[in-house]
């Protein structure tokens, strides 16, 4: 490894992984990409300094993790894994395709790359590695409006605190987890939709790499939503599920 910093930003055709790859290239970072469609990641790599090789992958396939590496051997190691894949649906139908491939995603993609990262960061203990995930304040509480994609979040913010403590007990100090928990911003996420309080996502990606660059173990975006959450967390469960929101 040299001076460089290498990251790999999984999930990062469109939205907040597309402007955090772009942010980390513009900042010196020598930055693999990753996504499932190939033509705006060879597009990436043409077009964007920094950003040195692809690989095309589905996180919901076993063959992921095989890309990984595959990317990994690019770029010759890496100090970063940035995982940005994640979908979600408004469905109070409860429609089974949109539950199911939430979960599919969110968990088990989600949950098959980051522990293929912490392996590899585990097997090379001679550097510092970073696993940063996009969560979200979703996590908070269950959403009656999404309620894989919640649940999804709980899943995602319990598994890196899981993997932070895991560190603790494995004695492996060189490994940072960041759980990275964004409120609503204008992403095709949320295309479309009449969520309050939306932010820019450039702005978002800015405050998110300067958290990861500072290793924060929670990463919330940003003060309004901090705020939000502290009192939001607050309301008991009673309450809460009595609340009619959608």
């Amino acid at each position: 490894m040299n001076s460089i910093h290498s990251a790999i930003v999984m999930g990062a055709t469109s939205g907040i992984g597309l402007e955090v790859a772009r942010l980390l290239a513009l900042r010196g970072w020598k930055v693999g990409v990753a996504g499932r469609r190939e033509e705006i990641l060879t597009k990436m790599v043409a077009e964007t300094e920094g950003i040195v090789a692809y690989e095309v992958m589905d996180v919901t396939t076993p063959h992921a993790i095989d890309g990984l590496h595959k990317l990994i051997h690019k770029l010759g190691g890496i100090d970063l894994y940035f995982h940005s894949s994640g979908i979600g649906y408004h469905n109070t139908s409860l429609e089974a395709s949109k539950e199911l491939s939430t979960i599919e995603t969110n968990c088990l993609g989600m949950a098959r790359l980051v522990g293929e990262a912490f392996r590899y960061f585990e097997q090379h203990p001679e550097q510092t590695g970073q696993i940063a995930v996009i969560s979200s304040i979703a996590r908070t509480k269950g959403l009656g409006a999404a309620p894989a994609y919640s649940a999804s979040k709980r899943f995602t913010s319990h598994y890196l605190e899981s993997l932070c403590q895991l560190t603790r007990i494995k004695g492996l100090r060189h490994i940072h987890i960041s759980d990275i928990r964004p409120g609503f911003v204008k992403t095709p996420l949320i295309e479309g939709s009449n969520f309050p309080m939306q932010l820019d996502v450039t702005k978002t990606a800015a405050l998110i790499v300067a958290g990861v660059e500072r290793k924060k173990a929670v990463i919330t975006v940003n003060w309004l939503y901090r705020l939000l959450v502290f009192f939001w967390q607050m309301i008991p469960r009673c309450v809460w599920v009595r609340m009619s929101i959608s």
